[in-house]
């Protein structure tokens, strides 16, 4: 399995329609053929010093390969969404990672 999680930090001065745009970008995204499940979040209330809650939105999907995630990265609603939306974040970070089994629960 290929994960591929994005983290935006916002412009402060985004207007409430800029928001809505951006928030259904994201929403647009999940609907990419080959996104088996898609996770549009905020940070969560945690208060620790390892966890970073300085970012804005996130998205979490959840691709079959990598192969499948590289057809993402060039599909035209893909495409469109940074060209709509890429001037709404200061900072994007992405971190791509693939599973190391097949994401079972361990046996007792």
């Amino acid at each position: 399995m290929f994960i591929h999680a994005v983290y935006f930090w916002l412009r402060p001065d985004l207007k409430p329609a800029e928001r809505e745009r951006f928030a259904a970008g994201l929403r647009s995204l999940r609907g990419i053929e080959g996104v088996q499940l898609g996770y549009i979040g905020v940070p969560a209330p945690t208060d620790r010093p390892v966890i970073e809650r300085g970012y804005s939105n996130s998205l979490v999907l959840i691709f079959p390969d990598q192969a499948t995630h590289d057809a993402y990265q060039v599909h035209p609603v893909h495409d469109r969404f940074r060209d709509e939306c890429g001037g709404f974040w200061t900072t994007v970070r992405i971190f791509d990672s693939v599973t190391e089994d097949n994401g079972s629960a361990p046996t007792r």
